[in-house]
């Protein structure tokens, strides 16, 4: 048994265990994270730089791109590392994600420190902590699932009220990735942290992270933002305007 005073590091997961694997998950996250650098940051330059575009649709774009970057920022950085230097070591300070006495080891089966896998370090007498921490998780979880419905509930019923059907279809072109990116984050943040303990694994531990914390934030340019004409030609505007600077 140890405490998390006398603990200066975690062991995350491995995401393979040859080497060929681990190079391979290093490219297809390095990938994935270029892919996010660059679409949002396209989208934040582009808003803020644009005035045209200081409107709050446009900031609440601007507001996604930031959240996306700081998400995949968050945990991917590090899992590239530990990738390319064949090591599985995170400082206490870079997983300290809140205060809580540890007791059962500095093993986390997953390549970030994700919330469930530190309390399963924890304690025993903090199983309060853990159960508060859990219930206002699944209100907030809730409260957001609800509100995201009644909102797409609301826009198709605009759309339905569209005249004309090249219209409707030009709407559910654009809302329908809306909804299979919102749909493919919640439904694998939700079963990952509430899953039964029976069917828990470190593969599907792995698919369902990567599922809901990577993929997001690399799709949600393309689904959000950049579909959108205006923005679209704002962002051309912007790069053809440092080419001829150049």
């Amino acid at each position: 048994m140890s405490n998390s005073s006398s603990i200066s590091h975690f062991l995350l997961l491995p995401l393979a265990d040859t080497r060929q694997l681990q190079l391979l998950h290093f490219c297809l996250f390095l990938g994935i994270s270029l892919a996010a650098l660059l679409g949002n940051g396209l989208i934040i330059s582009t808003v803020a730089s644009s005035h045209h575009l200081h409107s709050p649709m446009f900031f609440f774009l601007l507001h996604l791109a930031l959240t996306d970057l700081g998400s995949i920022l968050t945990t991917v950085p590090k899992a590239m590392h530990n990738s390319l230097w064949n090591t599985s070591i995170i400082s206490y300070e870079g997983s300290n994600t809140f205060s809580l006495p540890l007791c059962h080891g500095n093993a986390l089966g997953q390549f970030f420190c994700e919330v469930p896998h530190i309390l399963t370090l924890s304690c025993s007498h903090s199983k309060l902590r853990e159960l508060w921490v859990i219930v206002v998780g699944i209100c907030l979880a809730f409260g957001w699932f609800v509100f995201i419905v009644f909102s797409y509930v609301q826009i198709f019923r605009a759309v339905l009220r569209i005249p004309s059907e090249q219209g409707r279809h030009k709407a559910f072109s654009t809302c329908l990735p809306h909804v299979a990116v919102v749909s493919l984050f919640i439904s694998t943040a939700f079963f990952s942290y509430l899953k039964p303990s029976s069917i828990s694994s470190p593969s599907l531990d792995l698919a369902l992270s990567v599922l809901y914390s990577v993929v997001p934030p690399a799709l949600n340019p393309l689904i959000y933002s950049l579909r959108n004409q205006e923005l679209k030609a704002a962002v051309w505007t912007l790069i053809t305007g440092q080419f001829q600077k150049h």
